[in-house]
């Protein structure tokens, strides 16, 4: 009996390790669905996933010539900054609400397979991987418009990029988990997102900001912190230390959360689908 109690208590733990490692070691299971959803939904388009760039390109456009002329910003400044801004947002809100409903979305697999529950994770990052790289075209055309070029200082997107798909993951694990159990907190996650891409530098430039205003904003403002480490690297801009070490310490933090309710939770997952 005593033996039973130690490894009924080990068993969570391993089991949440095993999933992450298991799912990453089978990554190509995970990219094979991920492209596949991409294709179908926009199978017999002789366009295809570029609609999304499309339609990408023409809100970066309308609203970088509306909120350009209210904040008298020159338009070589503010057109690039909102294009990246409008992009990686646009791949954070993606994910994370698709991330809420990541198991739910995916219950006749779960019931079915005994497969990782981090592959439906990764499933969602790499269909909007693949949709982020699809609106990153934008950027060297907007870049070419106002003859601009990229800098060498643009390589520190690599581990922006890496920081961030570790905090995407994460927050993307936990909400799939808590919305499989709670359904009604998807609509609050996207209530939140919602504000918060008011509250973010966007739309708008941080030195439109009062002083006051902007300590508060950005300082305190975890998502400011994400999208300055693959924003500035674009802009030729700097990243600050601060940038760095929250959005380093948010995924040292997220992904420790992440693991205990995996550990705790992960063997209910299947019964509140």
């Amino acid at each position: 009996m005593r033996n039973l109690k130690i490894a009924s208590n080990e068993v969570p733990y391993h089991g949440a390790v095993w999933d992450i490692t298991e799912a990453l070691s089978n990554f190509r299971l995970a990219a094979l669905l991920g492209w596949q959803d991409v294709a179908q939904r926009y199978r017999r388009s002789r366009i295809g996933a570029f609609w999304l760039t499309i339609n990408m390109g023409v809100l970066i456009g309308a609203l970088g010539l509306v909120f350009g002329t209210i904040f008298n910003t020159p338009m070589s400044e503010f057109l690039p900054f909102i294009c990246v801004g409008l992009i990686f947002w646009g791949y954070y809100t993606q994910i994370v609400s698709e991330g809420c409903s990541g198991f739910i979305s995916n219950s006749d697999i779960i019931l079915q397979l005994d497969l990782p529950f981090f592959t439906y994770i990764l499933r969602v990052w790499y269909r909007n991987s693949v949709i982020l790289a699809h609106n990153l075209v934008i950027f060297p055309i907007v870049l070419l418009i106002f003859w601009k070029s990229i800098e060498l200082s643009a390589l520190l997107i690599v581990p922006g990029f890496f920081i961030v798909t570790l905090n995407m993951t994460w927050i993307a694990l936990t909400l799939a988990i808590l919305c499989t159990r709670y359904r009604d907190l998807t609509q609050i996650v996207q209530n939140i997102m919602q504000v918060m891409m008011y509250v973010t530098p966007i739309m708008w430039m941080p030195d439109h900001l009062p002083q006051r205003a902007s300590h508060v904003m950005l300082d305190y403002n975890p998502f400011f912190h994400l999208i300055s480490v693959v924003r500035n690297p674009l802009l030729g801009q700097t990243v600050t230390a601060a940038n760095w070490v929250v959005a380093i310490g948010i995924a040292i933090v997220g992904w420790s959360f992440a693991l205990l309710l995996l550990k705790k939770y992960r063997a209910r997952i299947a019964y509140w689908l």
